[in-house]
C-alpha cells in the first residue's frame, strides 16, 4: 500500500469516527455539556496512556507550550465557539464556515513551514470546502457574532493540525494525542466546574456508553488516525480529508432518520470526492531543512 493511499484512509477514517458522532451526541444530550466534554477526555486520555503503558517522551519547553496551546485552542475552545456560535446562528452555516479548514491548511500549512504553496493542493481544497458546503447547506441566516464565533472555530479547527505537526516527527501520534487531550483536563475541569459546581453527575447506562464511545472511538481513535495520516501526507493535504466529516455526518444522520440524502447532496459529495482526489495526488511537500547545528 502506497503511503499516499494509506494516509488517506487513515484521515477518511478519522473523519468517518468524528462524523459518527452526531448519532452518539443524541444519546447524551440531556447529560450536561461540560462534564460530558470533561468525562471524554479524560477517559480519552487514560485510554491513550494505557496505549502508551504509561510512558510518553518527555516535553521540552517548545513542545510543552506548543501543545498546551494545541489542547486550549483544538479541544477546549473549538468547543466553546462552535456552542456559542449555534446559539446565534443556525448549525448548518456554522459548519459551512468551519469546513473551510481544508483552504486554511493548503495556506497556512506551507508557509508555517516556510514551502511553497502546491497551487493544485489549494484548488482541490477550496473544490472540497464548496462541495462540503453544499452537503450540509440550508437557508439559515447568519449574525454578525455568529459569523465571528463561526470564525473563531475555523481558526481553532486548523490549530489542531497546525499546532501538532511540527511534533508528530519527534513525538510521533500517539503521544501527541495522549498529550492534548491530559492537557487539556485541567481547562476542561474549570469549564465543568463553573458550568455545573464540583460534582459530577453520574450518567446512566445509554449517557456512559455513547460517553466511552466519545472517548475511545471518536477521541481516542480519530487523533491516532488523524495525526498518523498527517505524519504521512503533510498537513494541507491531509486536511483535504475534512471533506469526510460533513458527509459522514450526512450519512449517520440519514441512518437515524433525522436528514434526508437528496439529489443536490449527493452532487455536492461527488464535488468533495473529486477535490480530494486531485489534492491528495499531489507532489508529497518536502521535507523541512534540519536545523543548523549550534555554534560552539
Amino acid at each position: 500500500m502506497s503511503a499516499t493511499l494509506r494516509g488517506s484512509l487513515l484521515a477518511a477514517t478519522a473523519f468517518a469516527l468524528v462524523g459518527s458522532l452526531v448519532a452518539a451526541s443524541d444519546s447524551v444530550e440531556s447529560y450536561p455539556l461540560a462534564e460530558g466534554q470533561f468525562l471524554r477526555y479524560l477517559v480519552a486520555a487514560a485510554a491513550l496512556l494505557a496505549l502508551a503503558r504509561g510512558r510518553l517522551p518527555r516535553l521540552g519547553a517548545r513542545e510543552a507550550l506548543g501543545l498546551t496551546a494545541l489542547a486550549a485552542t483544538g479541544l477546549v475552545l473549538f468547543n466553546v465557539f462552535v456552542i456559542e456560535a449555534v446559539r446565534e446562528t443556525d448549525p448548518a452555516t456554522v459548519g459551512v464556515i468551519v469546513g473551510c479548514v481544508p483552504v486554511v491548511l493548503a495556506l497556512a500549512g506551507p508557509l508555517l513551514e516556510r514551502r511553497p504553496l502546491s497551487g493544485r493542493v489549494v484548488i482541490a481544497a477550496v473544490t472540497v470546502a464548496v462541495g462540503a458546503a453544499g452537503v450540509q447547506w440550508t437557508d439559515g441566516a447568519i449574525t454578525l457574532s455568529g459569523l465571528l464565533l463561526a470564525l473563531g472555530a475555523l481558526g481553532c479547527e486548523a490549530a489542531f493540525s497546525l499546532l501538532a505537526a511540527p511534533h508528530l516527527a519527534r513525538l510521533g501520534p500517539r503521544s501527541v494525542s495522549a498529550y492534548a487531550c491530559l492537557l487539556a483536563l485541567p481547562l476542561l475541569a474549570v469549564w465543568s466546574v463553573a458550568a455545573g459546581g464540583p460534582e459530577l453527575p453520574t450518567p446512566d447506562a445509554t449517557e456512559a456508553l455513547a460517553l466511552a464511545y466519545l472517548a475511545l472511538a471518536v477521541t481516542s481513535g480519530g487523533f491516532l488516525c488523524w495525526y498518523t495520516a498527517v505524519s504521512v501526507l503533510g498537513v494541507e493535504r491531509a486536511g483535504l480529508l475534512s471533506g469526510m466529516l460533513p458527509v459522514s455526518a450526512l450519512a449517520c444522520s440519514a441512518a437515524i432518520g433525522v436528514a434526508d440524502v437528496t439529489p443536490a447532496r449527493l452532487a455536492a459529495v461527488a464535488v468533495v470526492a473529486a477535490g480530494i482526489t486531485v489534492g491528495v495526488r499531489a507532489a508529497a511537500p518536502a521535507a523541512a531543512p534540519a536545523p543548523a547545528p549550534a555554534a560552539a
